[in-house]
């Protein structure tokens, strides 16, 4: 026992390390370096991710964990090393195409995180109506964190009106959005095809998205961020070390990043439930899961969650604040399009729908 927990301990901490070193090396790599050289060391980390997946996926050593660790500083000691003489064309180049296949998957990234969302919510509104069957307590429980969540996203909105609204256009977009979400709200009860969980939930998405449009342009990376050396003051100033990455870690680019994959990650956990049977007490026609294209599917995208992850990232670092303000509207948009599509387009009669919403 005790060596398997050293050893799982050991693979734990690479995986964190692992995690720790993406999310300071690359925006340290624009911050200090350039574009091109952020866009180098990203495609790097996105090309040694596909790799370690793939021998993830046919080989599933846990030891892959740890003999990656010291893969990221070399690669970041390569990009510096690069950028510190001639660039080759061709690095320019690879790393050029790169950052125009990350602008092109804008639209991708939108759609992903706003179905993600809704899915989030709607298995969110599943289980809550399952906990009511159970009892008095659970209902007035979920009433009251439904409540919550209201009024949570209400004031989140208030807060966020001043920067989100500054301009006309964006005040009219606020207005629709909201307007929009008390429709299809109200649409929703009245139709049974909603409960309030679900619908609080769509709503801290819109606030949310509200808020990140009106975050201020001095929390977004400053890519002139003044910078004290790293290595030379590790030891004897190690608060100069700490500031450094308190400055150079963009903190609305952070909370984006953590939406957005905690959201992918359990809309990919709950693919696999989605299915002509799938809401059947029983595991499936099979008695199991694993033979769904859907779980293939979640298999795939946890088994290559890291370069997901170095993507994701590098997008939301490459985008300016305009651009992430209208991106934040789209996915505002897109959520409720497709969330009244689906309250529109279910059959009340059918046995998914009425397991899936309400009785």
């Amino acid at each position: 026992m005790a060596p398997w927990f050293l050893w799982h301990a050991l693979s734990s901490t690479a995986r964190l390390s692992t995690v720790f070193q993406i999310l300071i090396f690359l925006p340290l790599t624009l911050s200090t370096l350039s574009k091109s050289a952020f866009l180098l060391l990203s495609l790097l980390l996105f090309l040694h991710s596909l790799i370690h997946g793939t021998l993830v996926l046919f080989w599933g050593s846990p030891a892959l964990s740890i003999m990656q660790v010291p893969m990221h500083p070399f690669l970041l000691l390569v990009c510096f090393n690069v950028f510190s003489e001639t660039v080759p064309p061709w690095l320019t180049t690879a790393a050029s195409w790169w950052g125009k296949i990350l602008h092109w998957s804008s639209p991708g990234f939108i759609v992903m995180e706003g179905m993600s969302s809704l899915l989030v919510a709607q298995r969110l509104g599943q289980v809550g109506k399952e906990l009511v069957g159970e009892g008095e307590g659970y209902q007035f429980g979920l009433l009251v964190g439904a409540a919550a969540a209201y009024v949570a996203s209400a004031w989140w909105i208030v807060v966020s009106y001043p920067a989100a609204a500054a301009s006309p256009l964006s005040s009219t977009l606020l207005g629709v959005a909201l307007t929009t979400l008390i429709f299809l709200t109200f649409i929703g009860f009245g139709m049974r095809r909603t409960n309030v969980i679900e619908s609080s939930c769509l709503a801290l998405i819109v606030a949310y998205n509200v808020w990140l449009c009106g975050v201020d342009d001095a929390l977004v990376l400053d890519p002139a961020l003044s910078y004290t050396p790293l290595l030379s003051n590790i030891l004897p100033h190690l608060q100069t070390l700490v500031n450094f990455v308190s400055n150079t870690l963009p903190k609305p680019v952070l909370f984006a990043l953590v939406y957005r994959l905690v959201v992918m990650h359990f809309a990919s956990r709950i693919l696999p439930t989605i299915g002509a049977d799938s809401w059947e007490d029983e595991a499936g026609v099979d008695d199991v899961w694993e033979g769904r294209p859907t779980s293939k599917l979640t298999h795939l995208l946890l088994t290559y969650r890291q370069s997901i992850f170095v993507t994701v990232y590098s997008h939301l670092l490459l985008l300016d604040h305009s651009s992430q303000v209208w991106w934040r509207w789209m996915n505002i948009f897109f959520t409720l399009v497709i969330w009244s599509i689906e309250l529109l387009v279910s059959n009340e009669d059918d046995a998914v729908t009425k397991q899936w919403k309400v009785d």
